[in-house]
């Protein structure tokens, strides 16, 4: 595993801890140069395939929800524990299907209704971008829901 701090390839595994109901593996890692620790997960890899709007697949990845999460998070002071449990969570929802393919918009739904919860400003962010509001109106209509 390469350092996140000095890149170097060498660490000792310092704790490992079962996650998610046994689906990932958390591990406290120790660079073996700069001695300074780091937390990396390893999952079980599913071939979950995403279904977006204009018909196209793709496979799910959970670094570009991350992204996106962290797009409508800007300036908000969510600790990054809360938004891997998010991830986790939406994940997880998605495996329960048990199908092999979603459709993108219900995990858009399952990020929002998770986001309210968290930040109703972070969750506005995203839903205006998912739900692409057109005008002013669609964006209040949205407000005044909540």
């Amino acid at each position: 595993m390469k350092c996140p701090y000095c890149g170097h390839l060498e660490d000792k595994v310092v704790d490992s801890r079962s996650k998610r109901e046994g689906a990932a593996t958390r591990r406290r890692r120790e660079c073996m140069n700069c001695k300074r620790r780091y937390t990396t997960y390893e999952y079980v890899e599913t071939p979950l395939t995403v279904i977006k709007r204009d018909g196209s697949r793709d496979t799910f990845d959970r670094g570009r929800l991350k992204k996106g999460i962290e797009l409508a998070l800007t300036k908000r002071s969510i600790p990054a524990q809360k938004v891997e449990k998010l991830i986790s969570e939406v994940e997880e929802e998605c495996q329960k299907l048990e199908q092999l393919e979603v459709d993108s918009s219900y995990i858009g739904e399952l990020v929002m209704q998770k986001l309210r919860d968290i930040d109703e400003v972070a969750y506005i962010r995203f839903a205006s971008v998912y739900r692409r509001f057109e005008d002013a109106g669609e964006f209040r209509k949205e407000l005044d829901k909540m």
